[in-house]
């Protein structure tokens, strides 16, 4: 019993040490990939990024993305992402966070229409990179009732993109360490990457003012 409590601090205080230059990369990699934020609300839960399309995709409602075109790739606001209660999900959990969802897509929509140099994108992209490749899919269903939609993957990946990707897990495993360390699971490190695509029509039509 000592030992986990002396593990547990020794652990804490790793993390302590560490949390400063975790949070000094997450700035860096905001501002060198030019993410920002699009709304004031503390229920966002998204920041935003545009990125250039690289493979033409056909959505449900008819909405063609070529290649070359941009996106609102999101990014996941941490800090506001609420903390998960006793490292177990609830039933009020879910419900805040369904209310967070339907705030920082509300808040995205009026973003776009606000802004006439973001005319041009067609579809908002989201990252379903939360554990492994099942609780990913259960995640893209989830996202599914607001209108996202899953893709088939083209290609697989090469081992050099796989490299990449692991080395993106372990940053974002720290990320999700700094701000909700329960929601840490075993599988972390072996996220999948599931990207689900909703049309900015859809987007407009369900929560558009």
């Amino acid at each position: 019993m000592r030992t986990d409590i002396r593990a547990k601090r020794d652990a804490h205080r790793w993390f302590a040490v560490l949390a400063p230059l975790i949070d000094a990369l997450d700035r860096h990699l905001r501002r060198r990939l030019q993410v920002t934020e699009y709304s004031s609300s503390p229920d966002c839960l998204f920041r935003l990024q545009l990125i250039v399309n690289d493979e033409e995709f056909l959505l449900e409602d008819g909405t063609l993305v070529r290649a070359g075109e941009r996106l609102v790739d999101l990014h996941f606001w941490n800090e506001h992402v609420p903390l998960i209660p006793d490292g177990r999900p609830t039933l009020a959990y879910a419900r805040r966070i369904e209310r967070c969802l339907d705030v920082s897509l509300s808040e995205l929509a009026h973003h776009l229409a606000s802004h006439d140099d973001l005319s041009d994108v067609k579809a908002i992209r989201g990252n379903m990179s939360l554990g492994a490749s099942r609780r990913s899919e259960q995640l893209a269903r989830m996202a599914a009732k607001y209108g996202f939609e899953t893709l088939a993957q083209k290609k697989p990946l090469s081992a050099g993109e796989t490299l990449h990707r692991f080395g993106e897990n372990i940053l974002v495993t720290f990320l999700v360490m700094r701000r909700n360390p329960s929601a840490i699971r075993a599988d972390t490190l072996w996220r999948d990457r599931t990207l689900v695509y909703l049309s900015r029509q859809t987007l407009e039509r369900k929560f558009g003012a």
